[in-house]
């Protein structure tokens, strides 16, 4: 591109972004053509639920549902009011309040891309040192659920036990100064405190998190820690608040640059666009303390089995993104879609997760586990998406363990193959190393990165160092089929490389 192209390029960008639609209320009846607009009147709608972790996720997927129930007109009283306990949510806050709080959500599909404006969130709750203005929100007899989406790693989980760990210091905060907590946990417990004492009732604690039976997670660490605060107000959250497990699922990219530029194409100025595939499932177990929107219209399934459609998507989506993830940052590859079109990973994914993960995964209504694996494979290979590899590398020590260390114990049990996964967990720890085979580094991408990147180092020499990480192998690495062939394929990642180590697995 030669300099007066650039200029004319530049040009344009900036005529599009002044042509641009500012994104608010006054807005909404003069939406740009191609954009989906509301049926509803906003002004009527009245709150019900607060949502904790109000990212990109949330935007496109529950806030999406509540929006579509709007749109038929149904249960207008459950708006949503965001939350953070961040100081960076304070941005984002500011950012959603000069537009209203309004998203638009752009749907990348290769068969066309398309635009919708979501108005189903209608305030945001200020950030603020002890939570003070999130604790009387929640207060207030109007919120009925209290969802969250804080990340695996958010829950306070002890790495090996995976049971709530009250010795982290947050927590032992919150414990010390119960009226000034330091997390949305100790929030919640505030404000049902105020609950009780003014009779105003429970609310329902909901997870939206990819965790393994993430009700009973989130019901254990609320418990424990209002246990640790007062067993008597403890004993009235266990018999009065409900924790409904659920599944969540739609792949959604991170907002940068390009995703701002194709929002403004569509002649809307919006801060915060959120892009997604075009795909949503949630599955929700039917246990509301108080209450809950007729989620079922818009397509929500309502079942007592959620374990089992948990397990195929946290075993098979989750677990494939880390499959692939790690071989791809170590070759420099960017994104999932480019990964996937990389023959050897492609192949990697379908051959480990169809023959070491499937026969761990039971069928739901209407999908096998090998028609869930053709699925991703084709949600993962959409060109239109643009979800980075260190997006879903981010976590790894959170993200194996939820995902792919349970089917590893599972198959040393049952005597099933760990060929593929022993793989996969060496190219965890080569990716922990930190550099790529170029040469190039891979910048710090865990909370506990220090530490795996100390032992991935001392693990190029001797990889039982890997393994020997307790807090995420534990048993696991006593296993001596398990020890030796995941020993084998490290050693030949750093001797032979990715390509060459991936053919002999693949052909094996």
């Amino acid at each position: 591109m030669n300099d007066e192209t650039r200029l004319l390029d530049r040009e344009a960008q900036q005529d599009r972004c002044i042509m641009a639609t500012k994104l608010k209320n006054a807005a909404l009846d003069t939406l740009p053509a191609g954009v989906k607009g509301l049926r509803y009147d906003r002004s009527q709608l009245r709150s019900g639920i607060l949502h904790i972790g109000l990212g990109n996720f949330h935007r496109a997927h529950q806030a999406w549902y509540l929006h579509r129930l709007f749109q038929q007109g149904q249960d207008h009283d459950w708006a949503i009011i965001g939350a953070g306990v961040r100081s960076y949510d304070e941005v984002q806050r500011q950012k959603m309040a000069e537009q209203d709080y309004l998203s638009t959500l752009v749907e990348l599909d290769p068969s066309g891309t398309s635009a919708e404006i979501v108005g189903s969130m209608i305030d945001y709750v200020p950030v603020t040192p002890g939570h003070a203005a999130l604790i009387e929100r929640m207060s207030q007899p109007d919120i009925r659920i209290v969802s969250l989406t804080v990340t695996e790693g958010g829950y306070y989980l002890s790495p090996s036990t995976k049971e709530f760990d009250p010795t982290q210091p947050d927590i032992q905060q919150d414990v010390a100064t119960p009226d000034a907590p330091t997390t949305a946990f100790g929030a919640i417990l505030a404000a049902l405190r105020n609950r009780r004492s003014a009779g105003t009732g429970p609310f329902t604690i909901q997870s939206c998190d990819n965790l393994p039976g993430n009700g009973v997670i989130m019901r254990q660490v609320v418990t424990s820690l209002a246990q640790l605060m007062d067993p008597d107000f403890a004993d009235w959250v266990r018999d009065n608040c409900s924790f409904p497990n659920s599944m969540v699922d739609c792949i959604v990219p991170a907002t940068g640059e390009r995703e701002l530029a194709l929002v403004r194409k569509f002649g809307l100025d919006d801060a915060v666009p959120v892009t997604h595939e075009n795909f949503r499932q949630w599955i929700l177990e039917d246990n509301f303390c108080a209450g809950r929107p007729a989620l079922e219209k818009v397509g929500v399934t309502f079942t007592d089995k959620v374990h089992d459609y948990e397990a195929m998507k946290l075993r098979i989506l989750n677990g494939g993104h880390q499959i692939i993830a790690a071989p791809a940052e170590i070759l420099g590859l960017e994104t999932i879609a480019q990964s996937m079109q990389n023959p050897a990973i492609r192949a990697l994914f379908r051959k480990v997760v169809l023959e070491e993960i499937a026969p761990h995964v039971q069928d739901v209504p209407g999908m096998t586990p090998s028609a869930y694996v053709d699925l991703v494979d084709r949600r993962f290979s959409n060109p239109e998406i643009l979800d980075t590899v260190r997006r879903v590398a981010f976590d790894g020590s959170s993200r194996h363990t939820g995902a792919l260390l349970p089917v590893i114990r599972e198959a040393i049990a049952a005597g099933t193959p760990i060929t593929g996964l022993a793989l996969v967990q060496a190219l965890w720890a080569r990716m922990c190393a930190g550099t790529r085979e170029d040469g190039s580094t891979i910048a710090p991408n865990d909370p506990v990165w220090d530490k795996l990147q100390h032992n991935a180092s001392l693990a190029k020499q001797d990889p039982q160092m890997w393994l020997g990480m307790d807090e995420i192998y534990g048993d696991i690495a006593h296993n001596v089929g398990f020890a030796a062939t995941f020993d084998r394929h490290l050693r030949s990642l750093w001797t032979k490389g990715v390509a060459k180590t991936l053919e002999n697995y693949l052909n094996s």
